[in-house]
């Protein structure tokens, strides 16, 4: 079943940027995964105010597809760079409707 990536993103430091996007973008590809947005540009409509520098939609072909490429040794380090250079917010969201009756 089709799960999507929501990512949070407001970097405090720019140190791992440079690496992190090609090692990224390759790998989201490798397992599957498509950006379907990747934006500075978004506007905050309900709830007390959350803000984030860019905000990240993945579409993955699986649960599994997003977990192998979080784990995927290739990843990691980018991963752990972005977590130290950033404050992140990620959630793995299945694509159904719980409240389609």
């Amino acid at each position: 079943m089709t799960h999507y990536s929501i990512l949070e993103v407001s970097p405090t430091s720019e140190d791992w940027i440079g690496g992190y996007l090609p090692a990224a973008n390759r790998l989201v590809a490798q397992h599957g995964g498509k950006y379907l947005a990747r934006t500075t540009s978004h506007e905050q409509v309900e709830g007390p105010e959350r803000s984030a520098t860019l905000r990240i939609v993945i579409e993955w072909p699986s649960k599994q597809a997003a977990e192998n490429f979080m784990s995927d040794p290739s990843y990691v380090p980018h991963r752990e760079a972005r977590q130290a250079g950033s404050t992140s917010f990620h959630w793995l969201i299945e694509g159904k409707d719980d409240l389609d009756s």
